[in-house]
This record gives structure tokens, sequence and C-alpha cells, in this order.
């Protein structure tokens, strides 16, 4: 079974940085669109970067809050996809989940709309 599993969050001061990692776990063959989502407390859950993999790999898309802040990456022999968070607001706070559209697993069958545990991010001001 594919699972997501986010790390790297944390309680950071105002203007610091953190990394958030999220690794597929399972024995994987591809997966396609892998995206950040953030929810803080009382708020929707919203989107936060995006990058793709396959013909367009790499291909990144942002939140405009977090254009120019954070920066969205993957290692594909790794299978796994990071966040860097630089320059850390307080209303940066907020829960961050790692998101695969879908994945394929070398047993052939696809997964789709995985969600990771979520990792808390925390920003003092």
């Amino acid at each position: 079974q594919v699972q997501l599993v986010e790390s790297g969050g944390g309680l950071v001061q105002a203007g610091g940085s953190l990394r958030l990692s999220c690794v597929a776990s399972g024995r994987i063959v591809t997966s396609n669109v892998m995206t950040w989502y953030r929810q803080a407390p009382g708020k929707e859950r919203e989107l936060v970067a995006s990058i793709t993999s396959g013909v367009s790999a790499g291909r990144t898309n942002y939140a405009d809050s977090v254009e120019g802040r954070f920066t969205i990456s993957r290692d594909n022999a790794k299978n796994t996809v990071f966040l860097q968070l630089n320059s850390l607001r307080p209303e940066d706070t907020a829960v961050y989940y790692c998101n695969a559209d879908r994945i394929l697993a070398d047993s052939g069958v696809w997964s789709y709309g995985i969600w990771g545990q979520g990792t808390q991010v925390t920003v003092s001001s």
C-alpha cells in the first residue's frame, strides 16, 4: 500500500527557514503531480505549491502568498518531494500536507488522491 509521510515541520521565528519532506513509501514506479497544501486553524485547506513529472518534469506552480519565498522540488529516485520554506511569516503557520494525484506501484495498481498525515509548521513573531 502506498503512503505519503511528511516530516520537517517545527517551530521557527519569523524570517527563519524550514525544509519539509514528503516520502512516498512502498514500491513506487512513478508518481504524477505532487502538491503541498496547508491548513491553518479555522481556515480551509489551500494549495501552496505543486510540481509535475513525466514529459513536463519539474514544472512548478505556487500560491501568490508564497511565490519567491517557498521552493518545491522532487527527487524521483528517492520518491521524495521537498518544500523549502524561507522568509517565514506568522501567517505561514499551518499544518502542511503532501498530496499525490496518482501513484503507480510496481504491482501495476494506481492509487489516486493520496494524502499524508501532515506536519505542523509554527512561525512565531
